[in-house]
């Protein structure tokens, strides 16, 4: 008698294989995007040459990535060296699993999936040290601490903004969260927390090291900071790993503030991709318009005005509540 497979299970193994799919596709398109985009604000070209308006370029570099010769420095600590890659890259797709993407496009029900989210999220700084110390090299230190205080400074209005969603929802579940909010923007809860939207996006550019705050990688103060010394697929999954945590901010951003895929007319996944590249397309925006900022105003930035603005918001949603 042959075993059956629990639909859930399958479903589960289904849902990974499309996200992993789902990831690399996203990587290339993104890729390609931010070069378009920087060419377009910069007004300088972008790829152009490989393929229709440079479409295979991203292809060609990635292949070209997958060829090079995986090497760590002698002094290196080799177990931490190719451990941080590994760990930046494998919680992306457990992010994913409670996140709904459409009415029944869910990869798993989870009643405190916010938290499950902000628990793994928060493991990309525990890569980004072992990345830093394993690299036995003062520039790789020097960005994985500036990663560890950005990281400290920053979680913490991201978390209580999160809480000001949970506290007006009453629940933990995306899938309840989304389905509190209506198909119309005045029904979004953006519209009743248009201050924990704004600290919660600049938050997000944080956590991601986009600009202006790649201060952990800044280039041309720290080469590359905390992967300098990565090579081939080594720097490839640190790579895979912003851009795949691009999307889950944007795909938090979309569940907690923009009525996720509730949209006018007809709701639908569509709705979802929409607002989630919406945000991309901003913080790609941002990389390529603001300078980076210094480490003392990035961190000033954080504990002088987005958390006394959090605890503002946390007190509104309080009052809020009670009425």
């Amino acid at each position: 008698m042959i075993p059956t497979i629990p639909a859930e299970l399958l479903r589960l193994l289904i849902f990974t294989v499309a996200i992993l799919a789902f990831v690399s596709l996203n990587a290339l398109i993104l890729v390609w995007l931010e070069r378009k985009l920087a060419g377009h604000f910069q007004v300088r070209p972008g790829p152009f040459e490989v393929g229709p308006h440079g479409l295979l370029q991203t292809l060609c570099d990635g292949l070209k990535l997958m060829g090079k010769q995986l090497v760590a420095p002698a002094a290196a600590d080799k177990r931490l060296f190719w451990l941080a890659p590994i760990l930046a890259f494998a919680p992306v797709f457990l992010c994913f699993l409670p996140i709904p993407f459409g009415p029944t496009l869910l990869g798993m029900e989870f009643e405190i999936g916010v938290v499950l989210i902000l628990a793994f999220t928060g493991l990309s700084v525990l890569a980004t040290i072992l990345a830093g110390w394993g690299s036995n090299n003062k520039f790789s230190l020097l960005g994985a601490s500036r990663a560890v205080s950005q990281a400290v400074a920053y979680e913490v209005p991201l978390l209580i903004t999160v809480l000001g969603i949970v506290m007006y929802s009453g629940s933990l579940n995306f899938s309840e969260i989304v389905a509190m909010q209506g198909s119309w923007p005045w029904q979004w809860n953006i519209m009743l927390q248009p201050l924990g939207f704004f600290i919660f996006f600049i938050c997000s550019l944080a956590e991601c090291n986009r600009a202006p705050f790649d201060l952990p990688e800044a280039e041309s103060e720290l080469t590359a900071g905390f992967h300098t010394e990565y090579s081939s697929m080594g720097f490839g999954l640190f790579f895979f790993a912003e851009y795949t945590n691009m999307v889950i901010v944007s795909s938090v951003g979309t569940a907690l503030f923009l009525g996720g895929w509730h949209g006018p007319f007809v709701d639908g996944w569509w709705w979802f991709a929409a607002k989630v590249y919406f945000l991309i397309f901003v913080m790609m925006w941002m990389r390529w318009t603001f300078p980076r900022v210094r480490f003392d105003q990035l961190l000033n930035l954080s504990w002088k005005w987005l958390i006394p603005l959090a605890l503002i918001n946390i007190f509104y949603v309080a009052v809020l509540v009670k009425i």
